[in-house]
């Protein structure tokens, strides 16, 4: 059996990696070992979009300058589920990089810091007091899993699966686009709504394309998963035929998220750290990612307590706010009464960005403006 390691990370998607560096940021003499059973570089199926709270992220890690070579994307156009348009200059440009190329680029830098990288599949995990073993052969401190939606360390501390009714089912591909395009396109679908589909423009002449629904309304349809995600992205974006499509789940966050059990915390997607407005996980999984990186070493003791302060602090009035959003959104009228909103209030369009791309609220005057839009909309049908 491998010395004690201070710090063991299973999985080296961008929570992983974030937790590895954020761990031998503050104690560079940490012993830190980083598990995949992946070799890098390797694709994973995301819309690849990483907004500027996600760029924060990076520069708190260290590395703000990963994508720079990057082009920011400045425009997002968005249509609701009855087709209202709206389209706009982001306040903060988003990018979009490749997850086959920005997950490398994470675990490069947490080499770089000196942890160790090694391919290898966790099977089995026993506590003890103040260590956990992985496999009979690996003992830590403490451990941070952030092996993905599926994660096998979840299941092997007990901590059970995300509800159905709290996941969805995606499907990636990519498309060619024009060079210059520089706008981020979501179309939102109203048959099994929720429902939207999306085009984010790398800037190399393709375009990260896709679509999702919840997965109980895709059973609901009575048809082949495939033949449903797959028609209805040619169907919303008949002029981006995409290649290379590749279908995941997301277990989206349902407003307060189990963290871990014992001396394991949970990260990113394997804490169900996922909007459950847009889908979106990169900026969470950096940001949940450092903070179980700093309670391993800044709280060896006990480091889930501190742990789940962190995100309480960090994530929790947002997290709450996008659960009841959420449950409101279940109303495709909803969405088209807040996207109208955003349409007539350029501040109103910047806070809906934040609230579903970063760690924004919502303020209660905004709330009744758009719940009085929805009533009236309703009234007038």
């Amino acid at each position: 059996m491998d010395d004690i390691w201070d710090l063991v990370v299973v999985g080296g998607g961008p929570a992983g990696s974030a937790a590895a560096l954020r761990a031998k940021q503050l104690r560079p003499e940490a012993r830190v070992l980083l598990l995949d059973k992946a070799d890098f570089p390797r694709d994973k199926a995301c819309g690849d979009g990483i907004a500027a709270h996600g760029r924060e992220e990076l520069a708190l890690l260290g590395i703000p300058d990963l994508i720079a070579d990057y082009r920011p994307t400045q425009r997002l156009t968005v249509v609701s589920p009855g087709g209202t348009r709206v389209s706009a200059t982001v306040a903060r440009p988003n990018h979009v990089v490749p997850r086959k190329v920005f997950d490398a680029r994470l675990v490069d830098a947490a080499r770089a810091l000196g942890v160790e990288v090694r391919r290898h599949r966790v099977r089995a995990l026993a506590q003890r007091d103040d260590e956990i073993i992985l496999d009979g052969v690996i003992s830590a401190r403490a451990v941070v899993a952030a092996d993905g939606a599926n994660s096998a360390v979840r299941r092997l501390i007990g901590v059970p699966a995300t509800p159905e009714k709290h996941v969805a089912i995606a499907v990636r591909g990519y498309a060619d686009v024009p060079a210059d395009d520089d706008a981020q396109l979501i179309a939102m679908q109203k048959e099994g709504w929720p429902a939207y589909a999306w085009s984010f423009p790398i800037g190399d002449g393709t375009a990260n394309v896709g679509f999702g629904m919840l997965l109980p309304r895709l059973r609901a349809t009575g048809l082949p998963g495939r033949e449903v995600l797959h028609g209805r992205l040619a169907e919303l974006l008949p002029h981006l035929p995409a290649r290379d499509l590749r279908a995941h789940h997301l277990p989206l966050s349902p407003g307060r998220p189990r963290l871990g059990a014992g001396r394991v915390m949970l990260a990113g997607d394997a804490a169900s750290l996922i909007n459950p407005l847009t889908g979106e996980g990169i900026y969470y999984a950096l940001l949940s990612g450092r903070l179980a990186g700093e309670a391993a070493v800044l709280a060896d003791r006990d480091p889930l307590p501190a742990y789940r302060r962190g995100v309480r602090k960090s994530l929790g009035r947002h997290l709450r706010t996008t659960d009841v959003l959420a449950r409101a959104a279940q109303s495709s009228g909803f969405i088209d009464a807040a996207i109208g909103t955003a349409a007539r209030r350029k501040e109103v369009f910047d806070l809906l960005v934040d609230v579903g791309l970063g760690a924004g609220t919502v303020p209660l005057p905004l709330a009744y403006a758009v719940a009085r839009r929805w009533l009236a909309n309703g009234f007038r049908r």
